[in-house]
């Protein structure tokens, strides 16, 4: 019996236990992995767009997100909660991608996103503002780990527990980044 992963919260461990040994049945896998894609895709995207920018950028992340999590979901040991695994997957693969974005270019991972924010206006996926415009060049200046905390966070209003499970950080310490973070953007709005 398939569980229906966006019906079924999974509120539990013993019902995301179930679903994942359905996930790595091959009787059940084919279902299961469509509902996994049916309730992941899109917070998967979001998270990952906020990191790459780019709508194009974000999806070949997430293509490349779902090939790793089919490919060691048998190795999930499950430590944590399996959204927290597959967010880090997709955090590292879209590093992973700025890096070698930036290596193949040349150029540093900073550039790489200005460049990007330079040219999110003409983006059909972009829906922001002036002000949206200024918000990514303040967090674009911010070091990595802080510019991670900083979009979990205030993008995608997840809790300090949950942003530790996938960043594999102390809450105090995702706290402190936090905030050094909210700081230097007040600065640079205020300044800019």
């Amino acid at each position: 019996m398939v569980y229906y992963y966006s019906y079924y919260k999974l509120s539990n461990l013993q019902d995301e236990k179930v679903f994942i040994e359905e996930l790595l049945n091959p009787k059940t896998q084919n279902k299961a992995f469509q509902v996994l894609l049916q309730q992941f895709q899109k917070p998967l995207y979001h998270h990952i767009r906020t990191i790459v920018l780019n709508h194009d950028d974000a999806d070949d992340v997430l293509q490349n997100t779902f090939v790793k999590v089919f490919r060691y979901l048998k190795d999930f040991k499950g430590d944590s909660k399996l959204f927290s695994w597959m967010f880090r997957i997709a955090t590292n693969e879209a590093i992973t991608f700025l890096n070698q974005k930036a290596k193949k270019h040349n150029t540093t991972g900073v550039a790489i996103q200005t460049k990007t924010i330079d040219n999110l206006e003409a983006d059909d996926y972009f829906d922001g503002d002036e002000i949206q415009l200024k918000l990514q060049k303040a967090i674009v200046l911010l070091p990595e780990k802080q510019q991670l905390v900083f979009k979990m966070k205030y993008f995608e209003e997840l809790k300090y527990e949950e942003i530790s499970e996938i960043l594999g950080t102390s809450v105090g310490g995702l706290k402190a980044s936090y905030h050094h973070a909210v700081k230097k953007i007040e600065e640079y709005m205020n300044i800019h």
